[in-house]
C-alpha cells in the first residue's frame, strides 16, 4: 500500500487533477502504513470468526444453483492494477454472458439465495481474502471493472492512488444502486453518465479526507447501515 513516487505512476494518472490529491496523501504516509497493518490483523481475525458461517453459505449456494461458490471477476485497484475479486456467487453461472456488468432490481440472473445475499450485503464477505492478500482495503473506492475505469475523467483517476475498498461512504449513500438503474433502457449508459459521476464526487472527498480514524468511522457507519 506504499505510495509510489510521482514519476512511477501510470502516465494517465500523472495529471494536474491527480497531483493535488497525491500531495495530500503524501503527507499521510504513516496513515497508509497503519491502514495496512489494521487490514491484515482485522481481516485475519474476521475470517477466523466467520469461517463456519461462510461454510454454511457455500453449501446453500451449491444447493441452490449450478456453478462455483465464488464469483471471480477482474477489477481495478491501486495504480490501475488488475486483480480478481472474491464474491459469493449470487447470480446464475456465467451471468455476464447474458447481460451487462451492473445489475438492476429484478435482474432475472439473480438466484434465490443470491437475492438474500445481496439484500444483506453478505455476498461481499469473501473480499476479506482480497484484503488479507493486499488487493483491497477495508475502506476505499469500490473496485470497478476496467470497462468503467476507462471512462474515468482525469480527476477520477485520483481514486486509484489508494487501494480499492470493501466499503466507503459512497457505498452507504448508494447502497440501493440497483434501484437507480431499474427500468433503464440502457443500463451501461445510465451507469456511466449518471451514477458513476455522482459516486465519484463522494469518493474524491474520501480521498481528500483519508485517515485511519476516518476509515474506522466509515466501517462503523457501514455496520449500522447494514443492520438497518
Amino acid at each position: 500500500m506504499q505510495l509510489k513516487k510521482w514519476s512511477e505512476l501510470p502516465s494517465y494518472m500523472k495529471t494536474k487533477e491527480v497531483k493535488k490529491y497525491y500531495d495530500i496523501i503524501k503527507k499521510r504516509q504513516c496513515s497508509m502504513l497503519f491502514k495496512r497493518i489494521f487490514d491484515v490483523i482485522a481481516s485475519m481475525i474476521m475470517l477466523l470468526i466467520i469461517s463456519p458461517f461462510m461454510v454454511v453459505l457455500m453449501i446453500m449456494i451449491k444447493l441452490d444453483s449450478k456453478g462455483p461458490v465464488f464469483f471471480r471477476q477482474e477489477r481495478v485497484t491501486q495504480y490501475g492494477r488488475i486483480f480478481r475479486i472474491f464474491k459469493f456467487r449470487s447470480m446464475v453461472n456465467n451471468a455476464e454472458k447474458y447481460g451487462v456488468q451492473v445489475t438492476a432490481v429484478g435482474d432475472a440472473r439473480i438466484t434465490r439465495v443470491g437475492a438474500m445475499l445481496r439484500k444483506q450485503r453478505i455476498d461481499e464477505l469473501p473480499q476479506l481474502i482480497n484484503i488479507l492478500i493486499g488487493d483491497m482495503t477495508f475502506v476505499g473506492t469500490r473496485p470497478e471493472v476496467k470497462k468503467y475505469v476507462d471512462c474515468y475523467t482525469n480527476e477520477m483517476y485520483a481514486t486509484l492512488l489508494l487501494p480499492a475498498g470493501l466499503t466507503s461512504r459512497t457505498s452507504i449513500e448508494y447502497k440501493d444502486e440497483d434501484k437507480l438503474l431499474e427500468g433503464a433502457d440502457d443500463i451501461n449508459k445510465v451507469y456511466i453518465e449518471k451514477v458513476l459521476p455522482e459516486k465519484m464526487k463522494f469518493n474524491l472527498i474520501n480521498v481528500k479526507q483519508f485517515s485511519l480514524l476516518s476509515d474506522i468511522m466509515t466501517m462503523l457507519a457501514t455496520f449500522f447501515a447494514v443492520l438497518k
